[in-house]
């Protein structure tokens, strides 16, 4: 006869992996890529963005129909000669900047402040005002646009029709893209517990928030102006329904009498949004290095006090 099995509860793999030294196996659900896998959809993602990009900025450097380069297009921007030409360009250039900036300030003062309140104060209201922010997204500009019109009939009799008092339309178009990352941000940090321990501590609360909140929001606080402004550069329904000049509708308007500069900022404005990207990785890369790097620094010290 076998000998009979001992009676007790069974332990867990994980217990009994450690109690032997191993290491414990975590259970994955699905099949990863592997690496030639994901080099291949990288590749193949990599060739739908980049053929287009190729193809416009070879369009810039083209002479003529015979398909001969030159630098001419390029060269032509700064040629004193030509400034009548492009300055509408400029122009809208400058209007975009200034309701960029405008825009920047919106959600600074005005959708930071209402996202910080509710995760302290009100935390019930936190789906409200996500469901706010995020309408826009769902609707078309066009249709937003409709409904602007009436209203931008008063503004343009109280405040006049300058094309910065685009930023109040834009403002509502850009919520989408600010809340998202400081939502993100103010999830990943315990606000109330900080808050209160820096309270605890005789800490004001223009204290508490210039100097323990927003630094711990600030990857979200940049990601948020960075696609405000990539938004305001990029919008051209608004304006052109608005009856006012920016950067898109300048380049429709000079398009007609020389397609080379249009293509020429239109690649200046996507490399401008690419390095936005880049440097919204560089902050967020480097505020994890450094959080990995407290916590490695911290760990032999609990384990000498233990």
């Amino acid at each position: 006869m076998s000998a009979a099995a001992p009676v007790g509860p069974s332990r867990p793999a994980s217990a009994a992996s450690a109690r032997t030294g191993g290491p414990s196996r975590v259970r994955r659900f699905g099949t990863a890529p592997s690496r030639g896998a994901a080099a291949i959809v990288l590749t193949v993602i990599g060739l739908l963005f980049a053929v287009p990009l190729v193809a416009l900025l070879q369009f810039t450097f083209r002479q003529g129909t015979d398909g001969g380069l030159t630098f001419a297009h390029w060269a032509a921007i700064g040629d004193p000669a030509n400034a009548v030409t492009y300055q509408p360009v400029f122009d809208g250039l400058g209007a975009s900047l200034l309701i960029a900036a405008i825009t920047v300030g919106i959600v600074l003062f005005v959708l930071l402040p209402a996202q910080i309140i509710t995760a302290l104060r009100y935390p019930r209201l936190r789906r409200v005002l996500e469901f706010v922010c995020i309408v826009p997204i769902t609707v078309p500009v066009v249709v937003l646009v409709v409904g602007f019109i009436p209203v931008y009939q008063v503004v343009s009799q109280v405040f006049g029709s300058g094309a910065w008092t685009l930023a109040f339309a834009i403002g509502i178009v850009t919520l989408p893209f600010a809340f998202r990352p400081i939502s993100a941000a103010i999830t990943a940090t315990d606000m109330t517990v900080l808050s209160e321990a820096a309270r605890s501590l005789g800490a004001s609360w223009w204290t508490v928030t210039w100097r323990v909140l927003l630094p711990n929001l600030r990857r979200g606080i940049t990601a948020a102006c960075f696609l405000t402004i990539t938004v305001v550069l990029g919008e051209y329904t608004l304006a052109a329904f608005l009856s006012r000049t920016t950067f898109q509708t300048a380049l429709v308007l000079v398009q007609g009498t020389d397609p080379y500069v249009a293509a020429i900022f239109s690649v200046a404005a996507l490399a401008f949004g690419f390095v936005l990207l880049v440097l919204i990785g560089r902050i967020g890369s480097r505020r994890t290095g450094r959080v990995r790097g407290t916590r490695t620094t911290r760990r032999p010290r609990t384990q000498e006090s233990a």
